[in-house]
């Protein structure tokens, strides 16, 4: 058994607004064989406590926009490890040093990834290559 579509898609847009945040290693686990409780996790990384708490702010937000609201919020008092449950999906936002301790991808080494790429850095790329023929243009053409 697989992540139904829907939690797929949810996890999608929680790990994109994770990133939009600037979190760092967002990457989705498949735990449906091994929980019954809930299809995917979201996991992603910040450098300090403000910054898991903006990331947070922001995942909320967007699934909100598509009608998902958390069941369940933790630890958003100490904003070190933030557990967010939409039932079929749940985000955990930690702060560097817990990812690092805790490794939950370690421990659930053995669940299938779900493929993100953070649309906003894919874009940039391509911002960047654009704005790089741009200039070999103007030097071409005087212009």
């Amino acid at each position: 058994m697989t992540a139904s579509a829907e939690a797929r898609e949810t996890a999608l847009i929680a790990a994109q607004a994770a990133a939009d945040k600037l979190a760092t290693d967002v990457s989705i686990l498949d735990v449906s064989d091994r929980l019954a409780i809930t299809d995917a996790f979201v996991l992603a990384s910040a450098p300090n406590e403000r910054q898991v708490q903006s990331i947070v702010d922001e995942v909320e937000e967007r699934l909100r926009e598509h009608g998902i609201k958390p069941v369940r919020r933790e630890g958003v008092a100490e904003s070190r490890w933030v557990l967010l449950d939409f039932v079929d999906v749940v985000v955990h936002v930690q702060h560097a040093e817990e990812r690092a301790y805790y490794a939950l991808e370690r421990l659930w080494k053995d669940c299938p990834t779900i493929p993100f790429t953070d649309s906003a850095a894919a874009g940039a790329g391509a911002s960047a290559g654009d704005a790089a023929s741009g200039s070999a243009d103007e030097e071409t053409t005087g212009r």
